[in-house]
């Protein structure tokens, strides 16, 4: 019988390299599990995205995406472009690894591996974002997690990278309190057939999972194949509001605010008449105005047979973050 083939797309330099210093293992359990393995380091975001174009038009049984939030983005952005879409597996790598956490994925790439080799696909939406400016005709990207506009979406790409390797996700929540004094309301224009706003807001998050920017209970409601978005509007407000706003949404109790609207959809246009730039699963994506849709059950990923609750670290992690943020109040 013909072995099925996987291909392993990966960041050399994720996780401290966790990814080059665990890859023989990787490789040896794919194999095992029945799968015939190759890889390829990327070498950029354009590479990344051709690779996974290229394992689509071979027609690999499986595609395994090995490394951040951004490589994971990358390659979920050439598979999704394709007729033909391998089953995805995912091995996070990166320092906030949100689509890890929304599936309850093993940090180790050896446990993920695990997890990969049993075959259980779950149907993953994916989110479309076209350009609706007659210059940027025909211009479309893809998204897993987040789409996001606000002065504070700048944050993730800004935090420099040995900050990252260093910190991990807490970097990102230090550079966040840097920006803080900074921060002002942008306008926006949003249109969806369940819900319209034009004013002032301090973010606007279009989330397709629960975990956000490591707030895993950002979207409480987000599931990662309902076929709506969770959209959330944050409404201006003072710094020392937006503060304890943000220790709400650490427990996932901000939903509740009269600062925040909350509603889903499939489909909505976000304009602003100022210069607003867009944040894709935390890497830059283009600027305003944009059209997003969501594209119900376009790829199969793998996960558990039986998906645990969110366990440890990320516990650890928020009570750490609650404490800066408490202490920002003093």
């Amino acid at each position: 019988m013909e072995r099925k083939r996987a291909r392993i797309i990966y960041n050399p330099s994720s996780g401290k390299e966790i990814l080059r210093n665990h890859l023989p293992d990787m490789l040896d359990i794919l194999e095992n599990g029945g799968f015939e393995t190759s890889c390829h380091a990327t070498k950029g975001s354009e590479d990344t995205m051709e690779a996974a174009r290229q394992a689509s038009f071979h027609q690999f049984d499986l595609v395994v995406a090995a490394g951040g939030d951004g490589t994971i983005n990358e390659v979920i952005n050439g598979l999704s472009r394709c007729e033909y879409r391998p089953p995805l597996g995912i091995i996070p790598a990166g320092t906030t690894n949100d689509l890890g956490r929304a599936l309850r994925l093993p940090r180790h790439p050896i446990e993920a591996c695990k997890v990969i080799i049993e075959q259980n696909y779950v149907p993953l939406d994916v989110g479309k974002v076209t350009a609706i400016s007659e210059e940027m005709a025909n211009s479309e990207s893809y998204f897993i997690n987040i789409a996001a506009c606000g002065r504070l979406t700048e944050i993730s790409y800004e935090v420099p990278s040995k900050l990252k390797t260093i910190l991990g996700q807490l970097a990102y929540y230090m550079k966040g309190f840097e920006k803080l004094p900074q921060i002002r309301p942008i306008h926006l224009d949003l249109d969806s057939p369940e819900y319209s706003f034009s004013g002032k807001v301090m973010l606007c998050l279009i989330a397709n999972s629960s975990s956000v920017a490591g707030f895993h209970r950002i979207a409480p409601d987000a599931k990662i194949d309902d076929g709506v978005f969770d959209v959330l509007l944050v409404k201006t407000m003072s710094i020392p509001e937006l503060i304890r706003l943000a220790t709400l949404a650490l427990r996932g109790e901000h939903i509740a605010s009269d600062r925040i609207d909350y509603f889903h959809t499939n489909h909505l246009v976000v304009k602003s008449d100022e210069q607003v730039d867009l944040n894709l699963d935390g890497e830059y994506g283009g600027a305003l105005p944009r059209q997003f849709q969501v594209l119900k059950h376009h790829l199969q990923v793998a996960v558990k047979n039986n998906i645990q609750a969110i366990s440890g670290n990320e516990s650890d992690s928020d009570e750490m973050v609650e404490y800066m943020i408490e202490e920002s109040l003093r």
